[in-house]
């Protein structure tokens, strides 16, 4: 047995209970083995891995709207909201309740499970915590899962949040340790581990992933794929970007990253992270369906639905709905989750 069966084989569901059955000691080497593998080796292995957990032909739909847009401090070169980047996008105040209401009640009614909103800033204010508090439990009133990312919180606005009612907080890496300088410098990689850990204490899920094709190199995705797969707890949903490249961001004119190259992560991420939700975000618009097929084979299990993700373009219901038809592929709760 070589050393990826090894670990493969260590990754194997033994005692019946998912969380104590994961692994969290993956190396860089053998996650670095797993990228190596030949392309239909890769996709087997991470198939093979994904039924043992999921129903392969279900996909669970979430919806994220932007509930706060632009003139965010931080400097993440690939965000079009940040106030460091001159993308002529216009800053807003946190958008009233009710309008957060009927955008959750669109979605839920377009197939949606999960509603999930974003707001541009290094972190919420006190202030903002009623108004964020009131929109929890008017969503999750619906029926809906809620899911927010705020920015950097402290414990005690975890815990209001977690109070009124918050399923999952999501907090990127982004990238690798050592890539990440390159990508933000003013919010560090261990301000992200903070917030993770505050939301861990309050009793939320973590919603945490990274984005491929900002330059980085094959380690840079072994290392974001290690800094997650290696966490106490693996964050109960994955969300694995492609760089959309927006003109006026220091990442637009990047090169672009090959396709195969995107499938492999997500494969590697759903090999190491089993009972994960691998989620298909940012960059949807731009792949073709034979991309997308090839990414739900390698194990990506969930999508986010709706003709905007925050302000970039996303795949509308009808085309999605075509590709799951023409795939034999269903939506649902948790995604078939065996």
């Amino acid at each position: 047995m070589n050393a990826v069966d090894a670990a493969l084989h260590r990754n194997e569901p033994r005692t019946g209970d998912p969380q104590n059955d994961l692994r969290h000691d993956w190396t860089r080497a053998e996650i670095r083995a797993l990228f190596e593998l030949p392309f239909p080796e890769l996709i087997f292995r991470a198939q093979s891995v994904h039924r043992l957990r999921f129903d392969p032909s279900k996909v669970q739909l979430s919806t994220l709207m932007s509930i706060k847009t632009g003139g965010c401090p931080e400097d993440c070169a690939y965000c079009p909201q940040s106030a460091h980047n001159d993308t002529g996008l216009k800053a807003s105040k946190l958008v009233d309740v009710e309008e957060v209401m009927q955008a959750a009640r669109e979605a839920k009614d377009q197939g949606s499970t999960r509603f999930c909103m974003g707001a541009a800033w290094r972190s919420p204010k006190d202030r903002d915590m009623d108004d964020l508090c009131e929109i929890v439990e008017g969503v999750k009133a619906m029926g809906l899962e809620t899911c927010m990312t705020l920015g950097m919180l402290t414990a005690p606005q975890a815990g209001r949040l977690k109070t009124a009612g918050l399923d999952y907080y999501n907090h990127n890496l982004d990238t690798s340790p050592e890539f990440y300088p390159q990508i933000i410098t003013t919010r560090t990689w261990q301000d992200r581990l903070d917030t993770l850990a505050v939301v861990r204490d309050a009793g939320m899920s973590v919603c945490c992933g990274g984005i491929v094709g900002m330059g980085e190199s094959v380690d840079d995705r072994v290392g974001m794929v290690h800094a997650l797969a290696t966490m106490p707890t693996h964050p109960e949903s994955v969300p694995i970007n492609l760089l959309v490249q927006i003109a006026g961001t220091p990442l637009d004119g990047t090169g672009r990253v090959h396709p195969l190259d995107f499938v492999r992560t997500i494969a590697v991420a759903r090999i190491t992270m089993p009972t994960s939700m691998v989620r298909l975000s940012a960059g949807r618009e731009d792949m073709t369906d034979e991309l997308q097929a090839l990414c739900f084979i390698a194990g990506a299990n969930s999508i986010f639905s709706g003709e905007r993700l925050l302000t970039t373009p996303n795949p509308g219901e009808d085309r999605d709905g075509a590709l799951f038809s023409r795939l034999g592929m269903s939506t649902d709760v948790g995604a078939g989750k065996l």
